[in-house]
């Protein structure tokens, strides 16, 4: 059979772009009958987004309406439901609007959620809680990834071309696949104690790599950086040195039992009720001194703190003052009789 793979194609021109995808319309529905079954998602949402949602579900039932898809908000329950109609002719419609009640849960706004509809755009949510057991470790962690004023997602948004929303114990994304990709890699990487701003170097170099076309088919892998695992020597806490035992050959004298200690006590021969206040009596004045310890250090906070004693500079002037004016007296009286 004569290959037909290098005959001239005279559709197949250059300024066709393969890679473009083509809106879904009505007509590219051949059958024209509605779908078989009816697909359905829900999702829960949190309690404090009840108010927001409620504010926002005519805005989003309006946006599924044009996608002929059906949409109910639960408040009792807690969920969002979307399923498709009888008017739905977008197999992949219900998919974006299953994303759309999933981004919204997870504290997307409207405005930035309802781009999920549109053809080149996806989501990702990334759960990070399950990385690192220690909270405090998480946290650190999490705020690591925001970076100071958030500058460290902005420059990743910049980068990768797609919306970031920390929140709680997952991380949402939206953008084109390529950069869903690449931003979940510097999160679970961050997760695991690797910066992003490794990740932020190596992005911004492969951006200008793109940039000149003499190295498409070059392997770029000599332009990147390399970053080795430093393990930083930490200072151990000294141990302290025990004391070595004079050795002996005899074993250790044998120790009291708890009846002897009772008969050299004498407490081994009171009754029962005897033994009982006995030890009313020892938690008492156990009771009686942890109070006392208490309550000085209580009134250590209404202690006076020592005060250095004032000294007036007004008696210091007053004193000069008469004195010059003493001696100014004797002066002229000398002069007087002189």
């Amino acid at each position: 059979m004569v290959s037909t793979h290098n005959k001239d194609k005279p559709w197949d021109t250059e300024d066709i772009d393969k890679w473009k995808v083509e809106e879904f319309k009505p007509e590219d529905n051949a059958s024209g009958l509605p779908f078989a079954e009816e697909s359905s998602f829900m999702t829960l949402f949190p309690k404090y987004r009840e108010i927001y949602l409620k504010s926002v579900w005519n805005d989003v039932t309006k946006a599924l309406d044009k996608r002929h898809i059906a949409c109910t908000l639960d408040l009792v329950e807690g969920s969002m439901t979307v399923k498709t109609t009888r008017k739905t002719f977008d197999p992949y419609a219900i998919l974006k609007a299953r994303d759309l009640i999933k981004l919204l849960a997870r504290s997307v706004p409207f405005p930035q959620a309802i781009k999920i509809l549109e053809d080149d755009m996806a989501c990702d949510v990334i759960k990070i809680g399950n990385f690192v057991t220690n909270k405090e470790r998480f946290v650190k962690r999490r705020q690591r990834l925001v970076g100071p004023n958030g500058n460290t997602l902005k420059a990743l948004e910049l980068l990768t071309k797609c919306y970031i929303l920390v929140q709680g114990n997952t991380v949402s994304c939206m953008g084109p696949f390529k950069g869903l990709k690449e931003i979940r890699r510097v999160v679970e990487d961050c997760m695991k104690n690797v910066h992003p701003i490794y990740h932020i170097k190596e992005l911004m170099i492969k951006r200008e790599l793109a940039k000149r076309p003499e190295l498409a088919d070059e392997d770029w892998s000599r332009f990147l950086p390399m970053f080795k695992k430093r393990n930083v020597a930490r200072k151990k806490a000294a141990k302290p040195k025990k004391e070595k035992k004079v050795y002996t050959p005899f074993p250790p004298a044998q120790q009291p039992r708890k009846v002897d200690l009772e008969i050299e006590s004498g407490e081994y021969f009171l009754s029962k009720k005897e033994k009982e206040v006995k030890r009313l009596q020892e938690r008492r004045e156990e009771q009686s001194q942890k109070q006392i310890e208490k309550e000085k250090e209580r009134s250590k906070d209404y202690v006076a703190p020592m005060e250095e004693e004032y000294k007036s500079t007004i008696t210091k002037s007053s004193k000069k003052r008469s004195i010059s004016t003493s001696d100014d007296s004797s002066k002229s009286k000398k002069s007087k009789k002189e």
